[in-house]
């Protein structure tokens, strides 16, 4: 378990129009962590399939239920700087999502680090464009992916830097995120900074879609992940909504990544759909060379099977419903035992399958 997850656990805050909303509490951490759970950010991640437009439509919901809740619970004003962090953070409808909620945009800047990656590891990063103005007591939103956290943590530290030239004050930092448990990490390293140089910092607001996901340390059980980079759910903090969905498809648990690269999949669609098809065909080729059940179990985050008890305290849900999550609980065992007689060569077939004909029609 990650250090800043020890001890914690999800709270139920209830659902705020279609979005349901859960706090992370019980940990020795400064900041505010939620996790939001929306019908359109779960059809998102567990569907490679959904692109382009639809990937950003997707997240439209969920980011705009859960500003609007931050505004009634006075988290928030009404006003709000974005920083977008060019390319991952276009995907990130928070212009359009503030617009909803009657927040006023002051600015809208950019800032480009890229990473470079050589045989799947993160090599070095480069910034090459900013665009920054540096106002006074704002609230800065951001959303992005956060894996590793290095290109957040350049960026952010960055930013510190030119705010203090420019003279400008952060009061708050929001920041919407499909990310990984580094996240947590990340903003409590970086908060006494903020403090360092702004006593009245208020601190992070972290809001995670469907889950605090893990990344890979290492190539995993089939040799084929890319560490510091492919999320899954082991050791991380999922919601049961996404649980729930992706256990009822029979394939959506074995992708390689929760949401592959997200560039990619918005604007260089073609290397999206060469990722995944490249993913399954990879498979197909290693099939002998790992346990099914290992595999399975990887993915579901423990080695089964497991006592509800412990499966309760892995996933942070000792303080949730304890019938519904009873009832999760055997959905996912029954997952389990209908999964010991599946052929993985006959799920990278069918997801190929899938895939192809769903580049071709991409194509015309």
């Amino acid at each position: 378990m990650q250090p800043y997850l020890e001890d914690t656990f999800l709270t139920s805050l209830g659902k705020f129009n279609g979005t349901d909303i859960y706090r992370l509490d019980g940990g020795k951490f400064t900041g505010k962590y939620f996790i939001i759970s929306n019908e359109g950010t779960r059809h998102l991640l567990a569907s490679p399939e959904v692109i382009g437009y639809d990937s950003y439509l997707a997240m439209c919901g969920a980011t705009s239920d859960m500003l609007g809740w931050l505004k009634q619970q006075q988290a928030i004003g009404s006003s709000a700087d974005i920083m977008t962090i060019l390319r991952g953070g276009l995907n990130y409808p928070l212009e359009e999502c503030c617009f909803r909620n009657g927040i006023r945009v002051n600015n809208m800047d950019f800032i480009s680090c890229e990473r470079v990656i050589r045989n799947n590891q993160i090599t070095g990063l480069d910034i090459r464009y900013t665009k920054l103005s540096a106002p006074k007591d704002i609230t800065l939103m951001i959303g992005d992916i956060i894996a590793s956290g290095e290109t957040l943590a350049r960026c952010i530290r960055y930013i510190i830097a030119e705010f203090k030239r420019l003279g400008g004050s952060i009061r708050r930092v929001v920041f919407f995120t499909i990310g990984g448990t580094r996240a947590i990490e990340l903003f409590e390293e970086l908060t006494p900074e903020f403090r360092f140089h702004w006593p009245e910092f208020e601190g992070f607001t972290c809001i995670f879609y469907e889950g605090i996901f893990s990344a890979y340390k290492d190539k995993g059980v089939t040799g084929i992940s890319w560490p510091q980079i492919d999320f899954f759910w082991k050791d991380g903090v999922i919601s049961p909504q996404f649980r729930s969905y992706v256990l009822s498809d029979d394939d959506a648990l074995f992708e390689k990544c929760i949401i592959y690269d997200g560039g990619a999949r918005r604007y260089e669609i073609p290397d999206h759909y060469h990722e995944v098809t490249e993913y399954w065909e990879n498979i197909r080729k290693v099939a002998d060379n790992f346990e099914f059940k290992d595999f399975l179990d990887e993915k579901l985050g423990y080695r089964s099977p497991i006592s509800q008890k412990k499966w309760l305290e892995l996933n942070h849900y000792q303080q949730l419903d304890q019938d519904e999550m009873a009832g999760l609980f055997a959905m996912e065992k029954d997952f389990a035992a209908k999964s010991a007689d599946l052929s993985i060569r006959d799920i990278a077939d069918r997801r190929l399958k899938e895939f192809r004909k769903a580049l071709k029609e991409y194509a015309h």
